[in-house]
């Protein structure tokens, strides 16, 4: 394992959910580290690595709620590192997919405060998993796309080009597309995505709260506001969404508030 040197900042991807899914350095990390700075999606259990004595404080955004601005965030990393900590970055999943985490990399470098990165398990890949879909099945893609749904406004992202994603992407995993997946299934309808095509929500992937719903790109807002689904939700759109009833392994040994529909 890496010697965790005073001065430094570690950014480290807590993963998912589950806190069996962190990396061996990053439980070195929680051990090591004598302030840990963590977001709102970091899974329960996972500061329980930590020793009781170590500092925690958290920094976490989510949407409707006020929370630390990115600037000042980078402004305690930077001081608890000048300051001679050891400090844990926790990003859940992984801290440079949808993350956050290059820009925190580069003020530390900015700053010439030495960094350390800990990738973690993505949601998009491990929490697909937990939900019984494979990101990728040689029966059906052999191309995955993933995106996040909204821009630096909050607003569906106007950078992204949709009918293209429509046309060129057979699977698509979209992050942080709870709130925005009116719009999205609007666009990807409008560009040619055929209404029976299958959609999973998941929601609070590789938890004991995990549920899924099966349902289709026609009927996916509606179904989901009647499921009563909760944030954070991961979307994946395509084929390898109907692999599901057959690896659906997790939501079996969490019974029954997981399952809400199969498909």
């Amino acid at each position: 394992m890496p010697v965790f040197q005073p001065g430094w900042v570690w950014l480290a991807g807590a993963g998912p959910g589950d806190p069996g899914l962190i990396t061996l350095q990053v439980l070195h990390g929680l051990q090591r580290a004598d302030v840990i700075f963590y977001d709102a999606l970091v899974g329960e259990g996972v500061l329980d690595f930590a020793p009781a004595a170590t500092r925690r404080i958290f920094v976490g955004k989510r949407g409707g709620v006020a929370s630390p601005r990115q600037p000042e965030i980078n402004r305690q990393l930077i001081e608890a590192a000048r300051s001679g900590a050891r400090v844990l970055r926790l990003k859940g999943g992984d801290p440079f997919v949808f993350g956050r985490g290059a820009e925190e990399a580069s003020g530390l470098f900015e700053a010439g405060v030495p960094f350390r990165v800990l990738p973690g398990v993505t949601s998009g890949i491990g929490g697909l998993a937990y939900a019984g879909i494979p990101v990728t099945h040689r029966d059906h893609n052999h191309a995955v796309t993933f995106i996040t749904a909204h821009d630096q406004s909050g607003d569906i992202a106007r950078a992204l080009d949709w009918p293209a994603l429509a046309r060129g992407a057979p699977v698509l995993v979209i992050y942080m597309g709870f709130r925005l997946l009116g719009p999205i299934a609007e666009r990807l309808l409008a560009a040619g995505r055929p209404a029976d095509e299958p959609v999973a929500v998941v929601s609070k992937a590789t938890t004991a709260e995990q549920r899924t719903l099966v349902t289709t790109l026609g009927a996916c807002v509606a179904e989901t506001e009647a499921a009563g689904i909760e944030s954070p939700v991961l979307i994946v759109v395509g084929p390898v969404v109907r692999a599901r009833p057959l690896l659906n392994w997790f939501e079996a040994l969490t019974p029954p508030q997981a399952a809400l529909k199969s498909a």
